[in-house]
């Protein structure tokens, strides 16, 4: 009987403990190229592609349906590693008012591939003064 008791013990489903692994996805997004960076909490390299990687059409990089390529090469490879939440950091060109075409899209394709997003950041930097512009006292003229 007692070994009965040890068999029933040993079958005893056991929990598994997944993982939330979060990631930081840095988004750059100019009129010209997009870049994703993906990096862990502490800022490591996770994966890093662009809009060269994924065209060979220089006018194409900035485009949003490239975007939603560069978004499914970088879910291949954040999936492998057990990453399911991200924080996204979107950087538009220095003084833009707005960034690129591509980083809506990139959002939405990432949503779509199954990641929780938790934060959607803008991080543009934004001149405070700063050095004097070009032009001179009355400005370009043409």
């Amino acid at each position: 009987m007692v070994e009965k008791e040890t068999t029933k013990l040993e079958k005893a489903p056991e929990k598994k403990k997944d993982k939330n692994i979060e990631a930081v996805v840095n988004i750059y997004t100019s009129f010209n190229n997009t870049i994703v960076h993906v990096t862990d909490m502490s800022g490591k390299t996770i994966s890093k592609v662009t809009g060269g990687m994924v065209t060979k059409h220089g006018r194409l990089k900035a485009n949003p349906t490239i975007a939603m390529f560069i978004t499914k090469r970088i879910a291949e490879n954040i999936k492998d590693l057990g990453v399911k939440s991200l924080y996204v950091r979107i950087r538009a060109k220095t003084r833009n008012p707005a960034p690129g075409p591509g980083a809506h899209a990139i959002v939405k394709s990432l949503s779509r591939e199954g990641f929780r997003i938790l934060n959607i950041l803008d991080t543009t930097r934004i001149p405070r003064g700063g050095p004097k512009k070009k032009g001179g006292r009355r400005g370009r003229r043409p």
